[in-house]
C-alpha cells in the first residue's frame, strides 16, 4: 500500500498530462512500451524524471503500462477492434499498407509489459492477429468496392 501512495502522484500527473492526450487505448499502450528500453527493461521519461526520482518515475511507468494493458484485454473485442483502428488510422502511412505491415512484422509483440503473464501475453497476441486480420480484409473490401 505505501508503494502505490509513493507513485500515485508520479501516476496522477502523468495520466493527466501525457495519457489524456492520447485518444485511443492502443495509442497509450503503444506510447508506454516505447518508453521501455529494450534491452534493459527500465523505463525512461525526462520530464518525471527530473521532478521525481528515477526509481519511483520506474515504477508509476510500470503500473500504468500494466493498468492499460489489462484495460486492453477486458475491452469487447469489437471495442478493441475500433479502438485499433482509430490507432492505426493516426500512423503517418496509409491504413492498409499499416496493417499489413504491423501482420507481418508482428510489431504488437513489445507492447505487454515485461512482468505480463505468458497467458495473458498469447491472449493479447491472439487477439491482436485476428484483429489485424479482420481490419485488413474491410479495408481490401473497401478498396475493392469503392
Amino acid at each position: 500500500m505505501d508503494e502505490i501512495l509513493r507513485i500515485q502522484p508520479i501516476v496522477q500527473d502523468f495520466t493527466a498530462t501525457t495519457l489524456a492526450a492520447i485518444p485511443n487505448v492502443f495509442g497509450r499502450l503503444t506510447y508506454l512500451a516505447s518508453l521501455r528500453d529494450l534491452s534493459s527493461g527500465r523505463y525512461e521519461h525526462c520530464g518525471l524524471e527530473a521532478v521525481y526520482p528515477q526509481e519511483a518515475v520506474q515504477e508509476a511507468l510500470e503500473f500504468c503500462h500494466q493498468e492499460i494493458f489489462s484495460r486492453v484485454l477486458e475491452m469487447p473485442l469489437s471495442v478493441q477492434e475500433q479502438d485499433l483502428s482509430e490507432f492505426l488510422e493516426g500512423m503517418p502511412s496509409v491504413l492498409p499498407e499499416t496493417i499489413v505491415h504491423w501482420r507481418q512484422l508482428e510489431a504488437y509483440r513489445i507492447l505487454p509489459p515485461e512482468g505480463a503473464p505468458d497467458y495473458l501475453r498469447e491472449l493479447f497476441f491472439s487477439n491482436l492477429r485476428a484483429l489485424l486480420e479482420i481490419l485488413e480484409s474491410q479495408h481490401s473490401t473497401t478498396r475493392s468496392g469503392g
